[in-house]
């Protein structure tokens, strides 16, 4: 699904790598390491806004990503319910809509706190179309039972599509994930 050959990732110039892994069908995989080692960098080079400045990464063909960034993007005020939102991103609350998250689909975007935005756009990447889904830091802004809630969406299997995600919390990493790979900053 998704082949990462000794990549070297960055902006003016390489920041992460020589790094190499793969992500299969049905798999998650983790990026972990220290702060500034380059793990969002690597993520951004996959989606194609950071640059390459060696190796290669293989897509899939017709391969479809989606990526949740660090801090998902909301205006102050965003006066259309969940429901709404995840209507517009093309994804429908059905059977496998956490119940934490379907008791606030009639509830406007501006009203959720940080952390119920956060696990409810992390469950809209996962329950989407796309192949493979890339999450930056998605444990950001949850409390402990959104951690868990973030962690049950993880482990639901989904034999046709891969999950790459960066965190600072290695013990979550552990629980979710099939591999870690560990990022270090640039070698050059």
């Amino acid at each position: 699904m998704l082949d990462v050959d000794a990549l070297c990732a960055g902006y003016s110039g390489p920041v992460v790598g020589p790094l190499s892994f793969h992500v299969d069908a049905g798999e998650t995989v983790g990026l972990w390491g220290p702060n500034g080692s380059g793990k969002s960098t690597l993520l951004k080079a996959i989606i194609g806004t950071a640059g390459l400045f060696g190796g290669r990464i293989h897509r899939a063909h017709g391969l479809t990503i989606a990526y949740q960034g660090q801090q998902p993007r909301r205006l102050p005020s965003m006066p259309i319910r969940a429901r709404e939102l995840l209507d517009a991103l093309g994804v429908t609350p059905d059977a496998s809509c956490p119940q934490r998250l379907a008791r606030l689909l009639n509830t406007r975007i501006d009203r959720l706190s940080g952390g119920q935005f956060q696990l409810l756009t992390v469950w809209s990447r996962l329950a989407g179309n796309a192949r493979m889904v890339c999450l930056d830091e998605p444990t950001n802004n949850l409390d402990p039972q959104g951690v868990v809630a973030l962690g049950e969406l993880l482990t639901e299997p989904h034999p046709d599509r891969g999950v790459l995600l960066v965190s600072h919390e290695r013990t979550f990493m552990e629980r979710v994930c099939d591999r870690i790979v560990e990022v270090q900053s640039w070698s050059g």
